[in-house]
């Protein structure tokens, strides 16, 4: 059986109330070539730093995916961070075949979809 872990070693582990969480996010695009996958990429990041989010991922002009988190150190994204997000793909004509994932735990719980 294990032992419960103090506060202290929750926080340097990310554990429990210290835990962040964020989402994955895949589509495929319709872009001309990677100039224009540049220039999506920098709206991308944008909207995502807007929401104080930050983004790991990348793509080429024919796919994107991404998992996006809180900025802040032990900060979350949040339902409404999704749905914002996922929001301003969906008004994207490029884009199709959006895919978002639920809050996950950013440091345990990553996985594809």
């Amino acid at each position: 059986m294990s032992k419960a872990k103090s506060r202290r070693l929750q926080k340097k582990l990310y554990l429990g109330e210290f835990a962040e969480h964020g989402f994955m996010l895949s589509c495929k695009l319709a872009l001309a070539d990677e100039h224009a996958f540049s220039t999506f990429l920098d709206q991308v990041i944008h909207q995502v730093e807007q929401r104080d989010l930050v983004m790991a991922g990348g793509g080429d002009n024919t796919q994107f995916e991404a998992f996006i988190w809180s900025a802040h150190r032990y900060g979350s994204a949040t339902v409404e961070d999704i749905a914002a997000v996922t929001a301003w793909f969906n008004s994207q004509p490029q884009v199709s075949e959006l895919k978002t994932s639920e809050l996950v735990d950013a440091n345990y719980g990553v996985t594809s979809f």
